[in-house]
């Protein structure tokens, strides 16, 4: 057996097989050998066929099949000989695969396309263009909170007169007859000008106006139609009220408090917006983290400045993905199939040259954590600490244990990010909530 490399690119290249009759000659006669032993044909008592008839029968697939194997095996034990990371699959060159004659040739030539990346140089040493970032929150954010939370659990009515934020049910129709919906419309969506229309009605009221202009958010979204008709909504319409929906606020007593946190978890108001603040700073708090690992990432991978076969790994995933993705959809996700791949470049260098290993216990307890996030607060807690054990195995085990290696990866992630951070010291940023929201915009 002959394997040649032939580098004609930065980071793609061609593998060269050569078979000759020594290398599958001895392994194709055993199978034949074999065959005869069990080969039921018509003339003969089983397995007394004479080896070259089955020969003859079933020379050629026997012959394909073990080749077959020989090339995914000496190809694969070559690859990891290699100091180069291979990407993708390789790809197997058709060019005279069709001129091939299985039984008067013994001598045999294979040629696989492959793209790679030579090495991964991430530099630690020298300082990170990142931050990482924690929430600052102000006295608005709590009381927009404490806002929501009354009206979340306040009381629904039916008030005589309709007043700011309150909701309309009614009809809603075109002027001339091209439109007619029986709808609930949010005061608080409407512009100031138009609102004031809307308030100080009683049922019964006709109100004109032009959504188009009214509404100030979505309007297929507060009109629940399509973006089409959407489109289409301008001009004279009348909007008529059949009923004023209200939403009282809460009282600020034990009985809210025991119905948002639980029976005696906070006995006074102070305890209250303490309570609402610490949650509000946690949910920022994982979500800037996450930003800020994402920053990380696109920071390292700004450096790193990884060279990778791009022509090579399209081809790849439209023969991979021939029967799911079109060559358009492969073209649209191509970037960001890049980023990730970047990333787990980088990830796994920083974990190779340092021994950062993701544990079984902390893949684990990675997984209670999802756990709990998706349904601990469903009213379900206890329950599902009693029988955590049980939803964590069925979890890691699902989808023939990709799962396990997802969440594998996703806590080596987290490790190298950690070890990253603590390497490079990324400046430290306390943010405002619209700061924060600036950045996401951005």
């Amino acid at each position: 057996m002959e394997i040649t490399l032939d580098k004609h690119a930065a980071n793609e290249a061609s593998i060269k097989i050569k078979l000759t009759e020594a290398d599958y000659g001895q392994k194709v006669d055993s199978k034949i050998k074999d065959y005869a032993k069990k080969a039921t044909i018509k003339g003969f008592r089983p397995g007394k066929a004479p080896v070259s008839m089955v020969k003859n029968l079933y020379g050629t697939s026997v012959l394909v099949d073990e080749i077959n194997q020989i090339l995914s095996t000496s190809l694969n034990e070559y690859i990891k000989e290699q100091s180069f990371k291979v990407l993708g699959d390789p790809l197997p060159q058709t060019d005279g695969a069709t001129d091939l004659d299985w039984k008067k040739q013994t001598e045999f030539e294979f040629s696989y396309k492959i793209g790679f990346v030579d090495q991964v140089d991430i530099d630690l040493e020298s300082e990170l263009d990142a931050k990482t970032y924690t929430i600052e929150l102000s006295d608005k954010e709590v009381n927009d909170a404490l806002t929501n939370i009354k009206r979340q659990y306040g009381k629904m009515t039916n008030p005589d007169i309709s007043e700011e934020n309150d909701f309309l049910y009614g009809d809603l129709k075109a002027v001339d007859g091209s439109f007619e919906k029986t709808l609930s419309l949010p005061l608080s969506k409407l512009d100031g000008r138009s609102v004031k229309k809307f308030i100080g009605v009683e049922k019964g009221a006709v109100i004109e106006f032009d959504p188009s202009k009214a509404v100030k958010s979505d309007l297929a979204e507060i009109l629940s139609i399509s973006e089409d008709e959407a489109a289409n909504i301008s001009g004279d319409y009348t909007f008529t009220v059949q009923n004023i929906n209200r939403t009282e606020e809460a009282e600020l007593n034990q009985e809210l408090f025991d119905k948002v946190f639980g029976p005696n978890q906070v006995t006074s108001e102070e305890e209250f917006l303490a309570k609402i603040k610490e949650i509000l700073g946690e949910n920022y708090n994982k979500e800037l983290k996450l930003f800020s690992e994402e920053e990380i990432k696109k920071a390292l991978i700004a450096k790193a400045s990884i060279d990778l076969p791009e022509e090579f790994l399209k081809e790849w995933l439209i023969k991979a993905n021939s029967d799911k993705l079109s060559e358009e959809e492969v073209e649209k996700e191509f970037p960001v199939y890049v980023r990730q791949l970047t990333w787990s470049l980088i990830s796994n260098t920083i974990a190779e040259k340092n021994n950062i290993k993701a544990e079984q216990e902390e893949v684990i307890e990675k997984t209670r954590e999802m756990i709990r996030g998706q349904f601990g607060a469903s009213g379900m807690s206890a329950q599902l600490e009693e029988n955590m054990d049980m939803f964590v195995n069925n979890y890691l085990q699902g989808n023939d244990g990709q799962h396990y290696m997802q969440m594998l990866t996703t806590v080596q992630n987290e490790k190298v990010i950690a070890f990253v951070k603590e390497k490079t010291s990324p400046k430290e940023e306390v943010i405002s909530v619209e700061k924060f929201n600036e950045l996401l915009e951005n």
